[in-house]
């Protein structure tokens, strides 16, 4: 069974807290700060296994965590950073955040690993906090709290040549005779129920890979029969090999099977219908109405296509189809065909902005990540701690934001629930 798209949660390890803690010397005050810094948490990475071919095991698994980082201890001891977790994906997965709406990841190489959610840092310990006017910090950071992902995972079949065509025209036994691919082959309409791979060794050039892909009927691309699930894997391929029944049994008619097909590459993608399509008339060995191949050469000329004419059930014709595509595919460069959101960032660097606004006349409210990550590190209990609050929040004109808003002696400012009475 093929699983080829999945959503997940994952969620990054949160980082450990900083340590609050004093030790005894004399002419100290308080002993000395020395608290150690909390460890990193887990990141959460993604990585291409060659030995994972479908995205089966996240049905059974939907949600990962990486570990929290340990917190500081005194004596300047630093807590342990958590190992990063490794999930594995197969190669062709693309990777898309839900939330944001933005395709994040393309993972197209063996071994590739990608950073899907970054964990959070450690917070510092109060040994970084003392001044020569503040000897006795009796605050530390707190680590930086990570949040869930929701993740889309695609598996999109990588081929280089992808067979089409309508159900029972002989596109699993042309793929199985030029190429290592083993699938079911019978005399009725969707034997093949999931995409087959094989890789094709030509005489002369490189070896290349093939795809056959299900039966594509009128109305696919709309969600008819099996749909959209199969026209989305011929999206990665470099050219098409379009094979029709030129022989037009089950009283079809190769010329209209040719032209359905390709409406239905067109509906679902422009791009698909513009790819290089090479046409094979196959079961030459059965034709008994020379009409019907004369009608599709004059479509093929018209058309600009190359055909060619073979019979899979005796080999006719398909070396020569062989060597034709290898050589054709050295013209054809490679491509991605997602586009990558390089404005995505990790965690780490995302919510920077803060917001001051005035709700009512004499009061006003501070928000946003970084007021959270500066107010987890304040000891509201201790005034060199709110000073320190205070001095980080004019330095990074929130102030004078609130001064331009109106702000004025007496008013009050609401820093996440903390309340405090202006004085000029």
């Amino acid at each position: 069974m093929v699983i080829d798209y999945v959503k997940i949660k994952v969620k990054a390890g949160n980082g450990g807290n900083g340590a609050m803690s004093f030790w005894r010397e004399k002419y100290v005050a308080n002993g000395g700060p020395d608290g150690g810094d909390g460890g990193r948490g887990g990141n959460v990475i993604l990585k291409v296994d060659s030995s994972v071919n479908t995205l089966l095991d996240f049905r059974y698994k939907k949600e990962f965590k990486a570990e929290d980082g340990k917190k500081g201890e005194g004596g300047r001891r630093s807590g342990k950073s958590a190992p990063d977790l490794y999930i594995s994906v197969p190669k062709g997965t693309i990777v898309k955040d839900i939330d944001k709406g933005s395709v994040v990841a393309d993972l197209s190489t063996d071994g590739e690993e990608y950073i899907i959610a970054k964990g959070g840092r450690g917070g510092r310990g109060n040994q970084h906090f003392a001044t020569p006017t503040r000897q006795v910090p009796n605050f530390a950071e707190a680590g930086k709290q990570t949040k869930e992902k929701n993740l889309e995972l695609e598996l999109k079949m990588l081929a280089d040549v992808g067979l089409i065509g309508f159900p029972n025209v002989g596109k699993s036994t042309i793929i199985s005779i030029v190429s290592s691919a083993k699938p079911k082959i019978a005399n009725y309409h969707f034997t093949t129920l999931e995409p087959a791979l094989g890789v094709v060794k030509p005489k002369h050039g490189e070896p290349f890979v093939m795809a056959d892909i299900p039966g594509i009927i009128e109305g696919a691309s709309s969600g008819v029969g099996l749909g959209i699930k199969f026209l989305k894997h011929i999206e990665r391929t470099r050219l098409l090999l379009h094979v029709i029944d030129i022989t037009g049994q089950e009283g079809r008619n190769p010329t209209e099977d040719f032209y359905k097909i390709n409406e239905e590459l067109k509906n679902y993608s422009e791009k698909l219908a513009k790819k290089t399509q090479i046409v094979v008339a196959n079961k030459m060995d059965s034709l008994s109405d020379e009409s019907l191949l004369k009608e599709l050469e004059k479509v093929c000329k018209k058309e600009k296509l190359k055909l060619f004419q073979v019979s899979a059930a005796t080999n006719q014709g398909l070396n020569e189809l062989v060597e034709y595509l290898a050589l054709e595919l050295t013209k054809i460069p490679k491509e991605d065909i997602v586009t990558i959101d390089d404005n995505y960032e990790q965690e780490e660097m995302l919510d920077q902005e803060w917001n001051a606004e005035k709700v009512r006349e004499d009061y006003y409210l501070v928000t946003g990540a970084p007021i959270e990550r500066l107010m987890a590190k304040v000891n509201i209990f201790d005034i060199e701690s709110r000073q320190y609050m205070q001095r980080v929040l004019n330095n990074m004109g929130v102030m004078n934001k609130l001064k331009e808003l109106g702000l004025k002696d007496g008013d009050v400012i609401d820093v996440l629930g903390y309340q405090m009475e202006y004085s000029e």
